[in-house]
């Protein structure tokens, strides 16, 4: 059986060269942008507050993160479902780890609200079975790029908070991806409850609606204010 290392990327693109500095660190007040089908990593301290824009309302941010001092701790959708009583957080909600742990508050969302937090991230395997041959950009790969390039490795691929992205749940449970309702310049805010390390995405996804349709991915912009 071929040894499977969570840490190790299927394939590379730019994410592997875009750090914004060598260990992550970023300077507050500064606004970052995240390029189109690649990943950032940021450290973010507790108190301080990220911000993560949508430029043209149609992107898709696959958002995870990382307890700085224990990695293996990390934000947990199954978890958060559990606390929230919810599969949509809002403006004020903890956002919990697998320790049940508050990682991150969210603070502001000028969208209309609708995130997802039941889909996976994609990956290799799921372009394979869409039906792609070579090798596709995907959010996995992006965040083990996005980690390596400030000298980390991913433990393991928690499943996603993705933001903006809208996957309506229909009564009987059956799901669907449709485009994005949020706008130009929409933006979330989180403020850190711990130091965590934040890892996001600027989702390639170009075979469902997910990141609009007839669009192709975008980039997306972040920027940290001191606590």
């Amino acid at each position: 059986m071929q040894h499977y290392d969570p840490g190790q990327p299927d394939g590379t693109n730019a994410s592997l060269t875009l750090a914004i500095s060598p260990d992550g660190t970023p300077e507050p007040g500064r606004t970052y942008p995240v390029e189109a089908r690649c990943g950032i990593a940021v450290r973010v301290a507790k108190g301080q507050t990220l911000t993560v824009i949508n430029p043209s309302g149609h992107q898709v941010c696959d958002f995870w993160a990382f307890a700085t001092e224990n990695m293996h701790e990390h934000l947990s959708m199954a978890h958060l479902h559990t606390t929230l009583g919810t599969i949509f957080p809002k403006v004020g909600d903890p956002l919990v780890s697998t320790l049940r742990r508050t990682l991150l508050t969210i603070t502001e969302d000028t969208s209309p609200g609708v995130h997802d937090t039941v889909i996976a991230s994609c990956d290799h395997a799921r372009y394979r079975q869409l039906g792609c041959t070579a090798y596709h950009d995907n959010c996995a790969d992006n965040l083990r790029m996005a980690l390596i390039a400030i000298g980390l490795r991913a433990p393991m691929i928690p499943a996603p908070f993705n933001l903006w992205m809208n996957v309506p749940v229909a009564p009987d449970g059956v799901t669907r991806f449709a485009p994005p309702v949020a706008a130009p310049g929409d933006r979330m805010s989180f403020r850190a409850n711990v130091d965590v390390i934040v890892v996001m995405s600027a989702c390639p996804q170009d075979l469902t609606p997910v990141n609009g349709e007839g669009v192709a991915p975008g980039p997306l912009a972040f920027a940290i204010t001191a606590g």
